[in-house]
C-alpha cells in the first residue's frame, strides 16, 4: 500500500524563536514556583500578538495550553475592569485556550467551575459582544476573519457542552423564548396562536420586561438578538462572495464554521425548540443555497454538503416544542393542509391561479408543477402570496414594488408546499456498500490524520437526540462511513499492490500481486428479479464473477469464500506508466486511475455445471481449471440507480471491473450491522417507556432508577449473596436489622431481606439525627430445600465477601429500572455480575436474561463464573462464535446444548428405566418422554402420596421415625446414593431426607417433560430454535453478535426480561442499542424490564480508527458514558482487590472514593517487597540515547530507541533476578514502539532460554481489561505528551500492574501536565534513577515497607543497566558452567540496536500495523465490531510468531538452567548507533 505520509515539517526558526520566548515568560510568570498575583494586560497582548501573527500559531497556542496558561494566569486572574482594548486579547486569549483544550479532548470547563465561577456570566457576555463586533467588520477586514473562526468555535463548543451547568444557565438565554421578538409580526401572531400555551408565556415574558430596570433590559434584548444579528451579518457576508474569481479559504471556513453552529444548534432540543421558528422565518437555508458559494466548486464543496445537512435538520420530522416524533402519515396530512389552504386562498384573492387552485393536490404538489404555475407570476403578485402566507413582511401602502427577487420568492413559495421524499425513503434508497464518490470525498470521510480542526458534513453523537429515528440515522451514517474509511484502506492496499500500468495502446495491465485481490477474467450480470409491489428497483441483482486462482494456500483461501462474505468490484483505467512514481501528496483514485467500486455479497462458487455449491457438512466437488467462478448478489439500490445512468446515456459501470477484492471476515461484517440499524428505523421499535426520556437526554436523569420506579419491590430473596448475618449488617449500615429468628444457630444464610416502603433519594446519603431512628430492615433466614441425597445435588454457594457498595449495585440490579455500575480497576465488576444474574434467576424463573460485553474474552469469564454458582446448567446458552475459548470440557454453544439436552434425555430416560426396576413395574416406560411422564403419573407420584399421608398420620407416634425408612417406596433406588441413606436421628431430618429424594425424581420428570419437544423436533434447527425460545434462561453473546443475528432472533420471537452489559463504557452507542431491541413490542410495548450497565467510563472508550469520527463526531462516546454525563444516578464500587495500595493511589484520586480491600493489605505476596528494586514502583527518567529522543518513521508511528533499549534491559535483569517471564507485560503507549520493543527482544532475549519473553508486548490500550504482577511501561514521547494526555489512558496504563510498575519516561515533559499531575507527583516524590538491589533475588522476605540490607545500586541510565546485566549473566553462566562443568559459553559478541528487517515484498507488508494516536484495535464478529480484539492468542499468533517454550524453564528462575548452552549468544551492552528503522 503507499505510504500515507504528510509533510510533517519541523518548525522554523521564527517559530522556535516565539516558543523560546513564551517558554522563558511562562516559566517567569506562572510557571511552578510563581504566585502571580495580577493579570498584566500588555502581557497578555503580547503574547497574543505572538501567536496570532505567527505562521505556526497552532505550536504556540498548544505550548500555551500545556503550560498551564489558563488555569495558572488568565482565569484566576481575569479583572472585569479591564481596558476594551486590552480586554479584548485577554477575553481572545481565554478563548484560544478553550478552543485548545477541546481540541486535545481534556476537561474545558473545570477550571470556571472551582476558580472564580461568579466571573463566568460576564466573561460569557464579553464573548458574545466581541463576536458581534468582529463579525460586522467581515468580509472587508480579512484579518478580523481567523477571530471570527476562533470564536464560531467557541459558541459551537459551549452550545455542545449542556451538561456543565455554567456553560447550559448562559447559552440557554440565547435561544429561549425570547428570540421571538425577531419574527416577522405575522409569524409570531400564527405561531403564538397554534401554541396558546407559548402565548402565556409571551404575554408573561412581556409583563416582566416591563419591571426591568435599563441596564437589565438591555443585556436581556442583547441576549434575545444575538443568534438573530449573527445570522444577518452572516447572510450578508455569504451574499457578498463573488460568482468568479478566488475567495479566502479563511472565508470559506468561517463560513463552513457557521453552517456547523446552526446545525448543531438544531441538533439538540433544547437550542432547537424556539431558533427553528426563527431560522425559517429568516429563510435561512434558502438565501445560503442562493448564494454563489453553494454552487462554487471546489470552495464551495464542504459548504454546499453542510448546508444539505442542515436543510435536513430544519425540517426534521419532530414537534420542536414536545419532543414528540412526527409519524410519515401526519407529515403527509400536513403537506396536503398546507396545499389545501394555499389553494383556497389562491381561488378567493389571486385570480391568476385559478388553474392552480381547481387542481388536485396530487398534480401541483410536485417542485416542477408548483414553478410552473407560479413562475408566470410578477414578482408583486408572488410578495402579496408570500406575506398572506406569513412567509415574508406584507408591502408598505406606499411601496407598490417589492424589494425581493422573483426567484427568492418563487423559491419560498415552492420549498413551503412542495412534497418531500420521506426520511425513511431516502434511507431506504440508500445503497449500504460506498462507491467511488463517497470512498475519496474527503467531506464524508476524511483522512486519518485529524488534527481536531476544520469541519466535516457529519453527524455527531452528544448528549440529546431529537428523536429515536434522529439516533439511529446518526449512528447508521457515522457507523456506515467508519466502515467506508476501513474499505478505503483495504481497497488502496489491494489496487496499489497490483500496481495497474497503462500500455502504449491505452489497456490497463497489472505488474503486481495481492493477496486479498484477482483481476477479473469476466463480469457479467446473470439475473434481475422483478421489482416488489410499491418498489421501483429490483427485488434481487446476481453476476457471475470469474478470476484466476493459483494451487497454494492463497487459492484456497479464495475459494474458501463463505456465503454471505462482501466483497468489492473494482474498475481501474490505469493513468500511470510502469516506471511512474505515486505521489502520497495526490488524490489515491485520480493518480491511480479508479473509475469505480461495487459491493458485491458471496451466494457461493460455481461448480462445473454452473451451478451454486451448497455449504453444508457434506465435502464440495472438485472443481477443476485455474479460473473459479462465484455468484454475487448486488446491491438493488445501486443497481437502479447505475441503471438510471445507464438511460442517461452514461457508462455501463458493470462492463468495466477488473479487480475483485476480498477482505478480511473479521472486519467484514459492517453491512449486517447497518442492515440491523436500518431495520430498527423501518420498524416501530419501542423503547422501554422508563427509560425513553433518559435514552434520548430528556427529563429526569434519575427517573429510571430504582428508588423512583413506582413498581418497586420490597422483599427479593438474596440467596447466596451474604456469608453470614453480620455480612448482612454490615452491608446494610443506614438500616437498622431485624431478623424473624431469635436463635443464632438459625441466623444463616440465605437470606430474603424486606425493605421498608421509603423513597430514597439518590445521592449522597443521608445522615441521621440522634433523635431519629433508622429504617428497620426484615431479614428471614430460610432453609434451601432439600434437593436429594447426592453429594451434586448440594447447592454452589457465592464466596465472595461483597462489600457494602457492592451489595448496593446487587440490590439495584436486582430490581426494575436502569441500573449504573462504575467499576474502577480491580473492583470486582464481573462478581457483582455474576451475583446480580444469579439472584435475578433464583427470584424470577420464569424471565429470561441477555448477557452482553464487547468482547469474546470478557463474555467468557462473565460465563465462566456464572458455571461455579447455583444456577441449572440446561438454561445456560452462549451464542456467537467464541464459546470454543470457554475454559470448560462442556459444550454452551447452540449445538452443544442440543446434544447436550439429547444426552441428557438419554441419560434421564435410563434412570427412569432403573426407577421402574426398582419399583417392578413392567411395560416399556422408558422408551420417551411421553411414556415416561406416564409412569410418573400413574405409578411413581402416587406411591410418594400414599407414602406421604402415611408418614403424616403417624408423625407424632414413636414408630413414625422407624416408618420414614422402613415404608420409604425408593429406597432400592437410591441405593447408589451415600449410605445410610436415612441416618436416623430424629423425625424432622429424615422426614427431610425423603422429601428430598422425591424432589431429586421429580426433577427427573419435570426435565424429561421439558425434553419432550426435542423428540418431536426432527432437525438441528428447529431444537435449536426451541432452545433458544423456550429453554435457554441466561443467553449469553456479544454485541457484535447481536447486531449480526437481530433479523433472525426477531424472526424466531425471541423474548427475554433483562439486560445485563458487561464493559458497557467499551461498546459504542448503537452497539449497546441493538441488544435492548432484539424482540418485537407487544401492543407497542416492551417487555424490558431491566438494564444493568457496568463498566468504568474512567477508562478507554470504544476504538474508533478514523480519528475525525472520534474526535470531530465524538463517535467514541459510549451510552454509558453518555448516561453518566447527563447525571443518571450510579454505583461506584469503592474497593479494590488488584494492586498494592501504593500502586492503587496512582490512579485512586480520579475515583470519587477508591480503597483497598483487606486482602491487598494483608495478604503476604502484598506485603513483600520486590526483590532486587527498592521500591515496588518508580518513575525513570530516560534522556535522548545518542542524541536521539522520540522518532517517527511514518506519521503517528511513534518510536523512542532508549526507551526500548531500558525497557529490556529492565526486563533482562528482572529474569537474571528469577522472575518468571509470564508474570511481566511490557507496554507502551504506541504501536511503533510495540514494534520496536519486541525487535529488541527478538535480538536479545528470544533464543536465549535464561530470558525468554514476557507474557505481553503490547500497547496500552489494547491490554485494557487484563492484568498481571510486574508491568514495565514506555512512555515514548520526549517532545509533546501526546494522547496519553488523556486521563482515561493514564488510568489504564497504571491499573494494570499488581505487584511492580516501573514507567520509563521523560521526567520534564511529563511531570507538570495539569491532567495527570495527581498521578506524577506522587511518582516524583521518590528518585527518577531506576534504584536496583542486584544482591536481591526474586521471592525475597523482605517487607516492602523495610529498606533492603543489600547494597542499592542507582542506575544513572540505560547503559549502564545494560552493562550490570551483561555482567551479571556472564558470572552466573560461569558460576553455573564451574558448577554443572559445562563447556564455556561462545566469547561475547557486540551487538548494535536490532534493526527491523524489512518486510517481504508483496503480501507479507500487508499484515503490518499502522500506529493510529488513538488506539488500534481490529475489529471482529466476536467482539464489538469498532471494538478491540481479544488478546487471548496474541502471545503465539500475532506477537510471538516463532514463540517456543524453552526446555527446562517452567517458573522462570536461573536456576532452571539445563545441561546444554544457550542456543544463541549471551546478551551485550547495545551500542550507540542511529535509531531503529520502521
Amino acid at each position: 500500500m503507499p505510504e500515507k505520509r504528510f509533510k510533517k515539517t519541523g518548525p522554523s526558526s521564527a517559530s522556535v524563536a516565539d516558543q523560546s520566548r513564551l517558554l522563558q515568560i511562562a516559566r517567569q510568570t506562572w510557571g511552578p514556583g510563581t504566585t502571580p498575583k495580577v493579570l498584566e494586560p500588555s502581557l497578555v497582548e503580547t503574547i497574543y500578538e505572538t501567536v496570532t501573527k505567527s505562521n505556526e500559531s497552532h505550536r504556540l497556542v498548544t505550548l500555551l495550553e500545556s503550560s498551564q496558561y489558563l488555569e495558572q494566569y488568565l482565569w484566576p486572574l481575569f479583572d472585569l475592569e479591564q481596558e476594551p482594548t486590552a480586554n479584548k486579547s485577554v477575553l481572545m486569549s481565554l478563548v484560544l485556550m478553550i478552543n485548545e483544550k477541546f481540541r486535545e479532548r481534556v476537561p474545558a470547563w473545570k477550571v470556571f467551575e472551582e476558580v472564580n465561577p461568579e466571573k463566568f456570566p460576564h466573561f460569557f457576555a464579553s464573548v458574545t459582544s466581541t463576536c458581534l463586533e468582529t463579525f460586522e467588520k467581515l468580509p472587508i477586514d480579512k484579518e478580523c476573519i481567523p477571530e471570527a473562526t476562533v470564536l464560531l468555535s467557541f459558541l459551537i463548543h459551549s452550545f455542545n457542552s449542556l451538561e456543565v451547568e455554567l456553560v447550559r444557565h448562559e447559552v440557554q438565554k440565547l435561544v429561549s423564548l425570547g428570540i421571538w421578538v425577531n419574527l416577522e409580526p405575522g409569524r409570531l401572531e400564527q405561531e403564538l396562536k397554534s401554541f396558546p400555551k407559548l402565548k402565556k408565556y409571551w404575554n408573561a415574558l412581556l409583563k416582566k420586561e416591563k419591571q426591568m430596570d435599563k441596564i437589565t433590559l438591555a443585556r436581556q434584548n442583547n441576549e434575545k438578538s444575538f443568534l438573530y444579528k449573527l445570522i444577518r451579518i452572516f447572510i450578508d457576508i455569504v451574499k457578498d462572495i463573488p460568482d468568479t474569481g478566488p475567495v479566502e479559504s479563511s472565508l470559506c471556513h468561517y463560513c463552513e464554521k457557521f453552517i456547523e453552529l446552526i446545525t448543531d444548534l438544531m441538533c439538540q432540543p433544547l437550542t432547537r425548540r424556539f431558533l427553528v421558528t426563527l431560522i425559517d422565518d429568516i429563510h435561512f437555508t434558502i438565501l445560503c443555497s442562493d448564494s454563489s458559494l453553494y454552487s462554487r466548486e471546489p470552495e464551495g464543496h464542504l459548504f454546499s454538503k453542510l448546508l444539505d445537512r442542515l436543510k435536513f435538520y430544519c425540517g426534521f420530522e419532530v414537534n420542536s416544542h414536545t419532543g414528540e416524533a412526527l409519524t410519515e402519515h401526519f407529515m403527509l396530512s400536513q403537506h396536503y393542509e398546507r396545499i389545501t389552504s394555499l389553494q383556497l386562498a389562491a381561488f378567493k384573492l389571486f385570480p391568476d391561479l385559478r388553474e392552480f387552485s381547481l387542481s388536485t393536490v396530487a398534480g401541483v404538489d410536485t417542485r416542477d408543477s408548483l414553478v410552473r404555475h407560479f413562475s408566470a407570476l410578477s414578482p408583486e403578485v408572488l410578495h402579496r402570496i408570500a406575506a398572506y402566507l406569513h412567509l415574508v413582511p406584507p408591502l408598505p401602502d406606499t411601496d407598490l414594488q417589492t424589494s425581493y427577487s422573483p426567484s427568492f420568492l418563487l423559491e419560498i413559495l415552492v420549498s413551503h408546499h412542495e412534497r418531500r421524499t420521506s426520511q425513511l425513503e431516502e434511507l431506504n434508497s440508500m445503497p449500504l456498500y460506498p462507491t467511488e464518490t463517497v470512498l475519496w470525498d474527503e467531506s464524508f470521510v476524511p483522512n486519518e490524520y485529524f488534527e481536531g480542526e476544520g469541519c466535516f458534513a457529519l453527524p455527531k453523537l452528544n448528549l440529546q437526540f431529537l428523536t429515536l429515528h434522529d439516533y439511529l440515522l446518526r449512528n447508521f451514517i457515522l457507523f456506515r462511513l467508519e466502515s467506508t474509511y476501513e474499505i478505503k484502506e483495504d481497497i488502496e492496499d489491494v489496487v496499489s499492490r497490483m500496481k495497474p500500468w497503462i500500455n502504449p495502446e491505452g489497456e490497463t495491465h497489472f505488474a503486481g500481486w495481492a493477496r486479498m485481490g484477482q483481476p477479473i477474467v469476466r463480469f457479467s450480470i446473470v439475473e434481475v428479479g422483478q421489482p416488489k409491489v410499491g418498489e421501483n428497483r429490483p427485488s434481487r441483482v446476481k453476476g457471475d464473477v470469474k478470476f484466476p486462482i493459483s494451487k497454494d494456500s492463497v487459492g484456497a483461501e479464495w475459494e474458501g469464500l463463505k456465503k454471505h462474505d462482501v466483497c468489492f468490484l473494482v474498475s481501474i483505467r490505469a493513468n500511470m506508466g510502469i516506471n511512474d512514481t505515486f505521489s502520497a501528496e495526490k488524490n489515491f483514485a485520480t493518480q491511480i486511475g479508479v473509475q469505480y467500486v461495487r459491493g458485491c455479497e458471496v451466494e457461493g462458487m460455481l461448480d462445473s455445471e454452473g451451478k451454486v455449491i451448497e455449504e453444508g457438512p457434506d465435502p464440495k466437488p472438485v472443481v477443476k481449471g485455474d479460473t473459479r467462478t462465484f455468484r454475487v448478489w448486488l446491491d438493488t439500490n445501486q443497481y437502479q440507480q447505475d441503471m438510471e445512468r445507464v438511460v442517461r446515456g452514461e457508462e455501463d459501470v458493470y462492463e468495466t471491473f477488473n479487480i475483485f477484492v476480498r477482505r478480511k471476515p473479521k472486519e467484514n461484517n459492517f453491512k449486517a450491522v447497518l442492515e440491523s440499524i436500518r431495520d430498527l428505523i423501518n420498524t416501530e421499535c419501542a423503547v422501554p417507556d422508563w427509560i425513553h426520556d433518559i435514552f434520548l437526554g430528556y427529563g429526569d436523569p434519575s427517573a429510571a432508577h430504582y428508588t423512583k420506579i413506582p413498581k418497586q419491590i420490597n422483599t427479593l430473596n438474596f440467596n447466596d449473596t451474604f456469608l453470614s448475618l453480620d455480612h448482612l449488617s454490615a452491608s446494610f449500615p443506614q438500616y437498622q436489622v431485624e431478623c424473624t429468628v431469635a436463635n443464632p444457630e438459625e441466623q444463616i444464610p440465605p437470606f430474603k431481606i424486606t425493605f421498608p416502603e421509603e423513597r430514597i433519594s439518590v445521592g449522597a446519603k443521608r445522615k441521621l439525627s440522634d433523635d431519629e431512628s433508622k429504617p428497620i430492615l426484615t431479614v428471614q433466614p430460610f432453609v434451601i430445600e432439600n434437593r436429594g441425597p447426592y453429594p451434586y445435588n448440594i447447592p454452589k454457594k457465592n464466596t465472595v465477601l461483597f462489600t457494602p457498595t457492592q451489595v448496593e449495585a446487587i440490590r439495584a440490579g436486582m430490581q426494575p429500572g436502569l441500573s449504573l455500575v462504575v467499576g474502577p480497576p480491580g473492583t470486582g465488576k464481573t462478581d457483582v455480575a455474576v451475583q446480580i444474574i444469579s439472584n435475578i434467576y433464583h427470584n424470577f424463573p420464569e424471565q429470561r436474561t441477555l448477557l452482553v460485553t464487547h468482547s469474546n474474552q470478557a463474555l467468557n469469564q462473565l460465563f465462566e463464573k456464572i458455571m461455579e454458582l447455583d444456577i441449572d446448567e440446561r438454561h445456560l446458552l452462549r451464542l456467537g462464535h467464541g464459546e470454543e475459548e470457554l475454559q470448560t470440557e462442556k459444550d454452551f454453544s447452540r449445538y452443544g446444548r442440543v446434544n447436550f439436552i439429547l444426552a441428557l434425555r438419554l441419560e434421564l430416560l435410563q434412570e427412569v428405566e432403573r426407577l421402574q426396576k426398582s419399583l417392578n413395574v413392567t411395560g416399556d416406560v422408558s422408551y420417551t418422554c411421553e411414556t415416561a411422564a406416564y409412569f410418573f403419573l400413574y405409578q411413581v407420584s402416587g406411591r410418594w402420596e400414599k407414602y406421604a399421608s402415611k408418614i403424616k398420620s403417624i408423625a407424632d407416634k414413636p414408630e413414625g421415625l422407624e416408618a420414614i425408612s422402613k415404608h420409604f417406596p425408593f429406597l432400592e433406588y437410591f441405593s447408589n446414593a451415600p449410605q445410610p441413606l436415612f441416618k436416623g436421628n430424629s423425625f424432622d431430618e429424615d422426614w427431610d431426607i425423603a422429601q428430598g429424594c422425591y424432589r431429586h425424581i421429580k426433577k427427573i420428570f419435570e426435565q424429561l417433560d421439558e425434553f419432550r419437544a426435542f423428540e418431536l423436533l426432527r432437525s438441528s434447527r428447529d431444537r435449536i430454535n426451541y432452545l433458544l425460545i423456550k429453554e435457554a434462561k441466561i443467553i449469553a453473546l456479544t454485541c457484535t453478535h447481536a447486531a449480526l443475528k437481530r433479523k433472525d432472533l426477531v424472526d424466531l420471537s425471541f423474548k427475554y426480561d433483562n439486560v445485563l452489559m458487561e464493559e458497557a463504557a467499551q461498546i459504542l452507542e448503537v452497539e449497546t442499542f441493538i441488544p435492548l431491541m432484539l424482540q418485537t413490542p407487544v401492543d407497542g410495548h416492551n417487555r424490558l424490564k431491566r438494564v444493568i450497565m457496568i463498566g468504568d467510563h474512567h477508562q478507554l472508550p470504544p476504538v474508533i480508527k478514523n480519528q475525525a469520527f472520534q474526535k470531530f463526531s465524538n463517535m467514541e462516546q459510549s451510552m454509558f458514558a453518555r448516561f453518566v454525563r447527563l447525571g443518571v444516578p450510579v454505583t461506584q464500587l469503592d474497593a479494590q482487590g488488584r494492586a498494592r495500595p501504593s500502586l492503587c493511589a496512582l490512579y485512586n484520586w480520579r475515583y470519587l472514593s477508591l480503597g483497598n480491600l483487606p486482602h491487598v493489605m494483608e495478604s503476604r505476596e502484598y506485603m513483600l517487597a520486590n526483590g532486587g528494586f527498592e521500591f515496588d514502583y518508580q518513575l525513570i527518567n530516560v534522556e535522548d540515547f545518542n542524541g536521539v529522543g522520540e522518532t517517527t518513521p511514518t506519521p503517528y508511528f511513534y518510536q523512542n530507541l532508549g526507551e526500548a533499549e531500558y525497557a529490556v534491559a529492565l526486563y533482562m535483569y528482572m529474569r537474571l533476578q528469577g522472575y518468571p517471564p509470564d508474570k511481566i507485560a511490557i507496554l507502551t503507549t504506541y504501536n511503533g514502539q510495540k514494534h520496536l520493543i519486541r525487535d529488541v527482544l527478538q535480538k536479545r532475549c528470544a533464543r536465549n532460554p535464561v530470558f525468554g519473553l514476557p507474557e505481553k508486548v503490547t500497547t496500552v490500550d489494547r491490554y485494557q481489561g487484563q492484568q498481571n504482577d510486574y508491568i514495565i511501561i514506555s512512555l515514548v514521547r520526549s517532545r509533546h505528551i501526546g494522547h496519553l494526555r488523556d486521563v482515561r489512558r493514564l488510568v489504564v496504563a497504571m491499573s494494570r500492574a499488581r505487584l511492580g510498575l516501573y514507567i520509563l519516561g521523560r521526567v520534564s515533559l511529563f511531570r507538570y501536565c495539569k491532567e495527570l499531575q495527581p498521578a506524577f507527583d506522587l511518582l516524583m516524590k521518590r528518585p527518577c534513577s531506576l534504584h536496583i538491589v542486584p544482591d536481591e533475588m526474586y521471592g525475597t522476605d523482605r517487607p516492602v515497607s523495610c529498606p533492603p540490607q543489600s547494597p542499592v545500586v542507582i542506575v544513572p541510565d540505560m547503559s549502564f543497566l545494560a552493562n550490570c546485566v551483561y555482567r551479571d549473566y556472564h558470572s552466573r553462566v560461569h558460576a553455573l558452567q564451574a558448577k554443572q562443568s559445562l563447556v564455556p559459553p561462545p566469547p561475547p559478541q557486540s551487538t548494535a540496536p536490532p534493526q527491523r528487517e524489512e518486510a517481504m515484498e508483496g503480501e507479507q507488508q500487508e499484515e503490518g500495523e499502522q500506529e493510529e494516536e488513538k488506539g488500534e484495535e481490529e475489529r471482529g464478529e466476536g467482539d464489538s465490531t469498532q471494538g478491540r480484539q481479544d488478546d487471548d492468542k496474541a502471545s503465539s499468533e500475532e506477537e510471538w510468531q516463532d514463540k517456543e517454550d524453552p526446555p527446562g524453564e517452567q517458573e522462570g528462575g536461573m536456576e532452571v538452567v539445563q545441561n546444554t548452552l544457550p542456543p544463541s549468544p549471551p546478551p551485550s551492552p547495545p551500542t550507540t548507533s542511529g535509531s531503529m528503522e520502521q
